[in-house]
């Protein structure tokens, strides 16, 4: 498998309960690039760039979350691997 991109929105009980920090050290652990950030409507919005198979892994990371995270849904948008990051880091908004 290649390279590819994704990008997530998750929705849910994923504010306040260390989302984007624990979602940043899995992508970390993975070697993924890119970043996450909350969004004014509760959600969560994520892009990982990396091999296929670890965006996946990270993937079904996002759908359990960390301790205290209750998902309820993930829209995912696949794409082209684009290089666009050089590390994974949270955003402020």
């Amino acid at each position: 498998m290649g390279k590819s991109r994704v990008h997530l929105i998750i929705s849910g009980h994923v504010q306040g309960v260390f989302y984007r920090a624990s979602t940043c050290d899995t992508a970390l652990k993975l070697g993924l690039k890119g970043w996450v950030r909350n969004l004014h409507d509760g959600s969560v919005e994520a892009v990982f760039e990396g091999p296929e198979s670890d965006l996946k892994k990270a993937v079904a990371w996002c759908h359990k979350g960390p301790p205290g995270a209750s998902v309820r849904n993930i829209e995912e948008k696949w794409g082209e691997y684009a290089a666009e990051y050089g590390s994974f880091d949270i955003r402020y908004s």
